[in-house]
């Protein structure tokens, strides 16, 4: 449903892709996970056919985005990180407003509306300002608006920016669904580790290039064992690191004043670390494997 090939792009000297490549198949929901800055917002505005690569091809179904643009805009739907919503007007006027610039009017536009509400549960609040609403109701919104064509890939960019943890399940949950009961293939861009999780499969992205692909559980199984995180005394991390690779033969990494180490049995090696460097640690942690391990494993920085 959409294919990317050795997509790179330049602002200038600055390189925001590099040899970017993936397939989403459809009904698949894909996530694009990084920090800001990673590269995510320039392959979403690609994708969007907002902007031409510098070199390589993306198309969605079937349609290249740089040749056939006004194609794929009739296939993808677009829900931008910026709020496109017009806050004078109510929710049926905005939805209105958006199904007259597809062409849509009459019977069909009522019927679009009625359908696009029903699915996001906005329908009780069709003659509500937006301005009234909350942020979790305008972004069902904002997503109701680009279904109104009936596209076949939903685009979301930073979506859940915002939103409190109970808002961000809500919309998830609402995107499940799409997925489920319509068949929408669902492409999203997130710097929230949890929204990632709940993908099929994901790429990370680091400085514009992708340094891990898979699901979230393939993902996490790259590690293994546990991950111990250590806050070392005076935010000396770096110095702790290096005696704890030296003392234990384990990679060590220091980041923010705290040491991660990947061990199996990491309950022993807290035990153990301690032990061996008394007033050197004032706090310990113990975790499963995350995607925010991952990302850090793969470019010794963090996501936020």
């Amino acid at each position: 449903m959409i294919e990317v090939r050795n997509l790179t792009h330049r602002y200038g000297d600055r390189v925001a892709l590099s040899n970017v490549g993936f397939e989403v198949t459809p009904g698949e929901i894909f996530g694009l996970l990084g920090p800001n800055g990673g590269g995510k917002s320039t392959l979403f505005r690609v994708l969007a056919t907002m902007m031409a690569p510098t070199e390589g091809r993306a198309a969605i179904a079937g349609h290249d985005v740089v040749r056939e643009p006004a194609a794929v805009r009739r296939k993808v739907g677009v829900v931008f990180q910026t709020q496109s919503l017009d806050k004078a007007l109510t929710v049926e006027e905005n939805l209105r407003a958006q199904g007259h610039l597809h062409g849509l009017s009459g019977v069909t536009l009522r019927e679009r509306m009625e359908g696009a509400m029903a699915r996001l549960g906005i329908k009780d609040r069709r003659k509500d300002l937006v301005e009234t609403l909350s942020g979790g109701l305008r972004r069902r919104v904002e997503i109701a608006k680009a279904l109104l064509h009936r596209p076949q890939v939903l685009l979301m960019d930073e979506a859940s920016t915002g939103l409190d943890p109970a808002a961000r399940r809500d919309l998830s949950r609402h995107v499940e669904e799409l997925r489920a009961q319509d068949g929408v293939t669902i492409l999203l861009t997130t710097h929230i580790l949890e929204e990632a999780g709940r993908c099929d499969r994901l790429i990370l992205l680091h400085q514009g290039r992708i340094v891990a692909a898979g699901s979230p559980g393939d993902l996490c199984a790259r590690i293994g064992g546990d991950v111990v995180v250590l806050q070392a005394a005076a935010d000396d991390a770096q110095t702790l690191a290096a005696q704890i690779e030296q003392r234990f033969a384990v990679r060590a990494a220091a980041l923010d004043g705290r040491v991660r180490v990947e061990i199996e049995n990491g309950h022993r090696f807290i035990a153990d670390v301690v032990e061996a460097f008394p007033g050197a640690i004032e706090s310990v942690g113990l975790h499963k494997p995350s995607l925010e391990d991952v990302f850090m494993k793969e470019t010794g920085a963090g996501i936020a």
